[in-house]
């Protein structure tokens, strides 16, 4: 229809509800079932298997009609709920994943209702972001100046600080010319147990995975001081540039700390820009009996780390701290004219934290962090991580008090690494695992220390207890048992698996709550 000149058009649809009470009716049931959730998840199963016909619901075509949001909440409950990835289940012992908590889930709403994007502008949830960074530079003792972002998770925090150390090294110009035309390649040291995204970030900052030398480990897989150290003279003889040392407080296999301040010593002394992966162990300086551990990460350059992980804010909340803002700064500001900063109005507030990373649109992650950390505190959150330390050493206990289980490493954090003895035990212990998370009674994941299938039970739940450790070792033996090896006549290893039968586990919500039966 044409419009007449100067005439509004008519007053069109909008996405608000028709009738507000309807509405309102359905958030608080939604909002009551999410909390009788979390109140009752030990009755549930850590994880369970996705059904063919779960799998085939969310194969259905792009839908063009609407449908009511109670029948979308339904689909929900029946068909995505059951099916978590479970670590907020006091049973979820894999990775190293954050149980949440029901705080952090009502401020995740508050967050999604405020719709804020946190990219720039001049605008107060801005200013909780710089009030937890200001916290953190205390928290690190970090210098008036120090800068701070919120990421997605610690391997963008760990890119952040890789781009930030070879500005450091090369200049605010290499992000125009590049790192090809360099002179002398550079080099980044870490040792042979730091995480993956170390050498992601290697490949994503252009210097190339070559450029990553991984220093060996003692025993306890901290990085060899004498080897770093000789590594930096010997290329620096070969003619390459040493110019970033990456340290990890809590190591992703056995939550191995490296020796942060002999490190930062050798840094300070080589002119080398000293970052700590702290993913999850930077969070130990909230425990008074655990923060000596990282002693020295005062001294690093940058940190990086999750408050998802041990701080219990729901996912995801990784954070980067850098000594220098005005290089972290140099390292990513982008001036647009369509993104002018201006002296009043909401164009203010200048620097924006665009200015500090890759990402434009930004959510409000420091919210939920900030009720996380306003609600409970650093004393209580600081004694969560001890008891999860504490939770370990009592599972270190109960492993080397079964003839049957076998402790690989001495538990240094929250982390411990043992296996179930047995002939062909590599794939006995692979399938113990797996039907420990088939079974619903736990979730610990596998890794690989010395050529040898592990299973590793990470403890970073605040929910989890003994009954939760003693439940995991019992249901070890029982199924370490059950897929014990036959040996054929003719001298040939097979593995005879146990057939573990799944309980029929509610759909949500659950009127009947289910316990798991753990017996030996």
């Amino acid at each position: 229809m044409r419009l007449e000149q100067g005439a509004a058009p008519e007053t069109g649809p909008t996405l608000d509800p028709d009738d507000w009470s309807d509405i309102r009716a359905q958030g608080h049931r939604m909002l009551d079932d999410m909390l009788d959730y979390l109140e009752h998840i030990r009755e549930r199963p850590v994880w369970q298997p996705i059904p063919n016909s779960v799998r085939a619901h969310f194969k259905e075509m792009l839908p063009h009609k609407p449908a009511s949001l109670a029948s979308v909440y339904d689909e929900f409950s029946q068909f995505i709920l059951p099916y978590a990835t479970g670590n907020t289940h006091p049973g979820f012992m894999g990775w190293v994943h954050g149980g949440g908590t029901a705080v952090g889930m009502l401020a995740e709403m508050l967050a999604a209702g405020l719709n804020a994007n946190l990219g720039g502008r001049d605008h107060i949830p801005i200013e909780v972001e710089r009030q937890i960074v200001e916290w953190m530079r205390d928290l690190y003792g970090f210098p008036e100046g120090a800068s701070g972002l919120f990421v997605t998770g610690t391997s963008m925090a760990n890119l952040i600080a890789v781009l930030v150390a070879r500005t450091a090294a090369l200049g605010p110009r290499v992000r125009q010319n590049g790192v090809a035309l360099q002179d002398a390649p550079l080099r980044v040291y870490t040792s042979a147990a730091s995480h993956g995204c170390i050498a992601q970030a290697m490949d994503l900052s252009g210097l190339g995975t070559d450029a990553l030398r991984r220093m060996p480990t003692d025993g306890v897989q901290r990085m060899d001081l004498i080897a770093l150290q000789n590594a930096i003279e010997s290329d620096r003889l070969d003619g390459l540039s040493p110019f970033l040392v990456v340290a990890t407080a809590g190591t992703v296999d056995t939550g191995a700390i490296d020796d942060l301040a002999a490190i930062g010593e050798i840094c300070r002394r080589e002119g080398l820009h000293f970052h700590v992966d702290g993913a999850f162990g930077a969070l130990a300086a909230l425990s008074p009996e655990l923060r000596d551990l990282i002693a020295g990460i005062e001294r690093a350059d940058s940190i990086a780390f999750d408050f998802h992980k041990w701080g219990q804010v729901p996912y995801d909340a990784g954070f980067v701290l850098v000594r220098d803002g005005i290089r972290h700064r140099e390292t990513f500001a982008a001036p647009a004219a369509y993104l002018r900063r201006e002296m009043r109005g909401l164009a203010a507030g200048a620097p924006w934290p665009c200015d500090y990373g890759p990402d434009l649109s930004r959510g409000f992650r420091a919210l939920k962090t900030w009720f996380t950390l306003k609600t409970y505190g650093t004393d209580q959150l600081g004694a969560v991580i001890s008891r999860t330390c504490e939770l370990a050493r009592y599972l270190e206990k109960c492993v080397l008090a079964q003839p049957r289980l076998e402790l690989l490493v001495p538990v240094q954090l929250n982390i411990v690494c043992f296996r179930y003895r047995a002939l062909n035990s590599d794939r006995i212990n692979a399938d113990i695992v797996a039907d420990l998370h088939e079974s619903g009674i736990a979730a610990p994941s596998t890794t690989i220390l010395e050529g040898r299938v592990a299973i590793r039970a990470a403890i970073v739940n605040h929910r989890t207890q003994p009954c939760d450790i003693d439940a995991l070792i019992d249901a070890t033996l029982r199924f370490g048992q059950a897929n014990s090896i036959r040996v054929l006549p003719r001298g040939e290893a097979t593995i005879e698996y146990g057939k573990n039968s799944m309980p029929s586990w509610p759909a949500f919500p659950s009127a009947h709550p289910v316990s798991v039966p753990v017996t030996t």
